[in-house]
């Protein structure tokens, strides 16, 4: 067999896996970046020691539990406390200001993983005086991550970087003081979570998610080709109101999507965006 013919009968593989994927339990891949997703069902067919693809696929068909596993390694799980710190510098210098202005806000966290960056929102509010006027809602798709995120338990080897992450993001208080030590984990304060609705929504195929004053969707889209990216960046600027900031992060950017005539830059180095008032 020829190389070519090799790489299209490995691409129909996995459109045909993908397809199973959506046709049995409802979850779409097939519009993800076509590398990141074979690379995440080879390394989930290594652990599982299946010959080919075609093996998957019949597993996944016949064996929920493997399917399960194989959602995990699909979820796009990469995050952490206050990731890129100049970033938050930008959001307590812009959007915060913003939502100040109003008596009540809602801010909309898509695909937010376990929650980090959630509870990194959360703890910027708090400094700055909004805790109690910010409705955040916190969305994925993947039910069991989204569990993990309403817990807010991480890892206790990962609290010195977080810490360092919280200073240099302009952090005004000390950072244990949002959490409490749990033998090898930590456990985010409960005031933290008081304003923040966990729910399951899947960017791919649900609609519009209210109307917000702020959508962080970090390093999320990369992960998507161009034609769902532009049917994401159009769900959220259909989600914000007149004036909304959109949050995404530093790989991604609207320069050549469908909506980008329909934002303002505001900070180009931390890609945050305001929708245009019409």
């Amino acid at each position: 067999m020829c190389d070519i013919e090799q790489v299209e009968n490995d691409r129909l593989e996995v459109k045909l896996l993908l397809e199973a994927i959506y046709l049995k339990y409802g979850y779409d891949f097939r519009k993800y970046a076509s590398a990141h997703t074979k690379r995440r069902l080879e390394h989930r067919r290594t652990l599982e020691g299946l010959p080919n693809m075609a093996a998957m696929q019949h597993l996944l068909i016949h064996d929920e539990s493997f399917f399960n596993r194989l959602l995990l390694d699909l979820s796009i799980n990469v995050t952490e406390m206050f990731r890129d710190p100049w970033f938050y510098k930008k959001v307590r210098e812009f959007v915060v200001p913003y939502l100040q202005t109003y008596p009540f806000a809602k801010v909309w966290h898509a695909g937010c993983s376990a929650g980090q960056e959630v509870y990194s929102m959360g703890i910027v509010l708090r400094e700055e005086g909004m805790k109690e006027r910010v409705q955040m809602y916190a969305t994925d798709f993947n039910e069991l991550i989204l569990a993990k995120a309403k817990d807010g338990i991480y890892p206790m080897n990962l609290v010195r970087e977080y810490t360092a992450n919280y200073q240099q993001a302009g952090g005004s208080s000390s950072f244990s003081d949002y959490y409490t030590a749990d033998y090898d984990n930590v456990v985010m304060k409960r005031f933290l979570k008081e304003q923040v609705l966990f729910s399951s929504h899947n960017l791919v195929t649900d609609g519009v998610f209210g109307e917000m004053n702020a959508i962080f969707c970090r390093n999320v889209l990369i992960y998507f080709n161009r034609d769902l990216q532009n049917r994401v960046l159009n769900l959220f600027y259909e989600s914000l109101c007149p004036g909304g900031f959109l949050c995404l992060g530093s790989k991604e950017n609207i320069k050549f999507s469908d909506v980008a005539h329909k934002f303002e830059v505001v900070a180009e180095r931390e890609k945050i965006y305001r929708k245009k008032r019409m």
